[in-house]
């Protein structure tokens, strides 16, 4: 009797890699990156400020390639940690790791060549926390700090870094070295605009980190890390709500002080379906079931803010002067 032997076809077999590869790097996350970039361009555009192509093109890749780095290190030391299986040999996944890396100081040097010393420094903050945020003796994600630092670097810094790399010398503040002494001058106006900017894209990520160690919290506790939950008991719920009305007042505020046209007061018609995903989380905190509320909520408000402040810019005197 003849033995069938059957391969699986290339094509399968590249997609199974493809497949591993995506979830390794975890890329439904990668939206906490990608939307407060467009965030940034959207009020960019809005400001009336000339998109530099190639600069913006290294920032996103160096970005997006560091964010990809940020979670395979996460992922490879947390299943180290707690002996899980990987979705590659270790061998293999450390090669990942290091290689996306790689690629990400790459392009952070480039970006620099392009740019100044100023986003030297912003990017060695970025890759010093992000690499200490899930490596080390006693990592930033399991402590109670995890929602401010992932919602700080990923709503503040990354418009952060795009505004400045867009705007013209001294729009943000400029510095200069005169008899030894650094000089520092802020434009206050443009400075209060980027941080108030910030503020909903910080909320939705902390949100989803919170969401996240509320969920985890009896099997946190188990493996000795104690996250922010752990400290605030209920209260943590009552932050979870609270996030996204700081969110919303933020969009008020802005309106209110001349950095977003009225349009944007239209981002108010999403608490609806906002609050009733809040209610949902409220009643019942679930990893399977309820802990997709964030995402979704994330989604709901953040793109909902971007067409509105890219449509603004369309506007009589809200739009490139």
């Amino acid at each position: 009797m003849d033995m069938v032997t059957t391969t699986r076809p290339k094509g399968t077999a590249t997609l199974d890699i493809i497949k591993k590869f995506l979830s390794y790097v975890e890329i439904k996350t990668k939206i906490t990156s990608v939307f407060p970039f467009l965030l940034a361009l959207a009020y960019l555009h809005l400001s009336g400020y000339a998109i530099d192509l190639r600069k913006t093109t290294v920032f996103f890749l160096g970005m997006f390639c560091f964010d990809l780095t940020a979670t395979t290190i996460n992922n490879y030391f947390d299943t180290k940690k707690n002996q899980l299986p990987l979705q590659f040999p270790r061998r293999v996944a450390l090669g990942i790791l290091l290689f996306l890396l790689t690629v990400s100081i790459f392009l952070g040097l480039l970006l620099v060549y392009l740019t100044d010393p100023v986003v030297l420094l912003l990017g060695s903050l970025c890759f010093f926390f992000g690499i200490i945020y899930s490596y080390g003796p006693v990592p930033i994600s399991h402590g109670p700090y995890g929602e401010i630092v992932s919602g700080l670097f990923y709503g503040l810094l990354i418009p952060a870094i795009l505004i400045y790399i867009n705007v013209p010398e001294g729009r943000l503040f400029s510095y200069f070295l005169a008899g030894g002494k650094l000089s520092v001058t802020l434009d206050l106006k443009s400075i209060t605009g980027l941080l108030m900017l910030s503020v909903v894209p910080s909320c939705l990520t902390a949100n989803i980190m919170l969401a996240n160690n509320i969920c985890d919290l009896p099997r946190d506790v188990k493996v000795n890390r104690y996250t922010l939950p752990y400290y605030l008991g209920e209260k943590a719920l009552w932050l979870f709500a609270a996030l996204y009305y700081l969110a919303y007042l933020s969009v008020i505020a802005m309106v209110a002080a001349g950095f977003l046209p009225p349009l944007s007061l239209l981002l108010l018609l999403s608490l609806f379906p906002v609050r009733q995903n809040i209610k949902l989380f409220l009643e019942k905190q679930n990893k399977e079931e309820t802990f997709i509320v964030s995402i979704k909520n994330f989604l709901i408000v953040i793109i909902l803010h971007i067409i509105l402040v890219f449509l603004g810019s369309f506007l009589p005197g809200w739009g490139p002067q």
